[in-house]
């Protein structure tokens, strides 16, 4: 029982667990096992074996050079950030920008909650899409979209135009809401994902917190039209970047099922047809034979004699079919995704800390810009400025320092890695979320100096950035095979905060800012509890998912 963790005695590795490091003090079970055999890292990682297991093809993902995939991931990052904005960017100017359209507030905070609504519902169309196509197509189709969207927001005279713009412009943010993630699980080993996505998430959260002071400057002194305008222009920047340097990341790597890989729990099993094979070292290995409809990249007996795609190749909008599955049960599985307790608890951490960070974009623009504070627009967007400056010192310290501790946990576990030790950060978002949330209510009810409630505002925004890198380095490294599926199932939380901002003005009208916060930060709490279970079953859990048959064929892209 390492660290509390129960072990699972009903399965010799339990898929998720696996042989990280080279040492001496294997278990007993895993003395004599040939890991020379294995691919390693290197330079200080030359003794933590790669999971997963790249295949020898150039073509592979896994083996492309760093600074390709650091590329690939910075490009559709900044995108993100880019989406992360548009949806608070107006939140500092609220009440001109009603006054402008002749609408209320309230009616002004709705047409958030409707672009959020259809994001949320966005998520399980592209899902399917990018599961059989792959992901390429859909970030090139995401970026003309919101290209089009931005340019429209911009010329908008009406209501009923800027809400249209806003309501399409969910089509075009919905894939950086579940791919990202699947794309760093494409390109990265374990023990480089964490930093990944805390570079990911950076990009992302300063977006929704950088949009706020950047806008509401823009908004005083240019007008609202301004903030699509520029958005129209970064997303054609980038857009034109993910056109030409982004290629299709979606690989299928043919399963090899040695003893070795089996008994290390590197690589997941997929078993259908197979043809027997010995390697050069002669370690007997089997490759799966795909559906004949099966055409998009990926690796075959012969992959290290392949050569590498051109750069014309690497542009080809459509690559093949990725998978043989029905689409109505791709359409499906995030609903059954779900109720995977791992899911679940990832979609209450992170839908509920997500959520709560989005209402303060919603009612910033009014609590400040009222008595005793009376900010002007620009003012209150400056208080964005907290939370942009404290999400990057997070995202600086989560990503390594969750890595560094799955490598050192693992070392103390004689070379065993269990994805639970990702869950060891939620100490830090518990700490930082709960001075956050309960402090932005009282630090404005006892009208403190306007410092107390942008501090805490930063906080809640910083455990964002832990919880975010703890959640998807987890889920990952649980169900990698299934990263768009279960992102889609945690991004249902996009209903969850389509309810609280529908009516998060009125509530905030009728019981003020001590007695919202209390409640959010209350929920908050409560949900954060829920990782001591995970922890102490987490692995017991994985191991009844993976015996269970029924979800073992329906999951299956074969």
């Amino acid at each position: 029982m390492p660290f509390g963790i129960l072990e699972c005695y009903k399965m010799e590795m339990v898929p998720g667990t696996a042989l990280l490091r080279d040492q001496s003090d294997l278990p007993d079970g895993l003395r004599g096992v040939e890991t020379a055999r294995l691919k390693h890292g290197t330079g200080r990682f030359s003794h933590v074996l790669l999971v997963p297991q790249p295949s020898d093809s150039p073509n592979d993902p896994l083996n492309w050079p760093t600074w390709r995939k650091d590329m690939v991931l910075f490009l559709v990052g900044m995108s993100a950030a880019v989406v992360g904005a548009y949806g608070p960017m107006l939140g500092p100017g609220f009440v001109p920008i009603a006054a402008e359209l002749g609408i209320t507030v309230e009616i002004l905070s709705q047409s958030t909650a409707w672009l959020i609504l259809t994001l949320g519902l966005c998520v399980f169309f592209f899902n399917p899409a990018a599961k059989i196509w792959g992901k390429r197509p859909i970030y090139v189709v995401a970026s003309v979209v919101l290209l089009i969207v931005s340019i429209w927001g911009s010329v908008a005279n009406t209501y009923s135009s800027f809400l249209g713009s806003r309501i399409l412009g969910a089509l075009g943010m919905a894939p950086y809401e579940v791919l990202v993630q699947a794309t760093i699980s494409d390109l990265y080993f374990v023990h480089e994902r964490a930093t990944r996505i805390a570079m990911w998430n950076l990009f992302l959260l300063c977006g929704i917190a950088g949009a706020g002071f950047i806008s509401g400057y823009i908004i005083e002194n240019l007008g609202y039209k301004w903030t699509f305008g520029l958005c129209a222009i970064l997303f054609g920047v980038f857009g034109v970047g993910i056109l030409f340097f982004v290629p299709e990341t979606t690989y299928i790597r043919q399963g090899v099922t040695s003893e070795v890989l089996a008994k290390t729990g590197i690589q997941d099993q997929e078993r259908g047809a197979e043809n027997e094979k010995f390697d050069e070292k002669g370690m007997h290995v089997e490759y799966r034979q795909l559906s004949k409809r099966i055409t998009g990249n990926g690796s075959s007996p012969d992959a290290a004699t392949e050569a590498p795609y051109t750069y014309v190749r690497s542009l080809a909008l459509f690559t093949g079919r990725y998978t043989d599955a029905a689409i109505w049960k791709i359409f499906a599985r995030p609903f059954i995704m779900f109720f995977y307790p791992c899911v679940l608890w990832a979609f209450l951490i992170y839908g509920t800390t997500l959520t709560w960070i989005v209402v303060f974009s919603v009612v910033n623009g009014v609590i400040f810009t009222a008595p005793p504070y009376n900010f002007s627009v620009g003012q209150a967007g400056l208080t964005s400025l907290s939370p942009f400056l404290l999400c990057i010192l997070g995202e600086v310290i989560s990503g390594p320092l969750n890595d560094w501790i799955c490598v050192k946990m693992a070392r103390r576990n004689h070379g065993i890695y269990e994805p639970e030790f990702r869950l060891v950060l939620m100490l830090v978002v518990v700490v930082l979320g709960t001075a956050g949330f309960y402090g932005f209510g009282a630090t404005v009810h006892y009208v403190t100096h306007w410092s107390g409630p942008v501090l805490t505002y930063g906080l809640a925004n910083m455990s964002l950035a832990f919880a975010s890198t703890c959640v998807f380095g987890y889920v990952l490294d649980c169900y990698p095979r299934l990263a768009e599926e279960a992102f889609v199932a945690i991004n249902t939380r996009n209903l969850l905060t389509f309810g609280l901002t529908y009516f998060v003005q009125s509530w905030l009208q009728e019981a003020g800012a001590l007695a919202v916060f209390n409640i959010l930060g209350s929920c908050f709490l409560a949900v954060c509890c829920l990782t001591v279970p995970l922890w102490v079953f987490g692995k017991r859990i994985r191991s009844w998912v993976a015996r269970n048959q029924f979800l073992n064929e329906f999951m299956s892209d074969l």
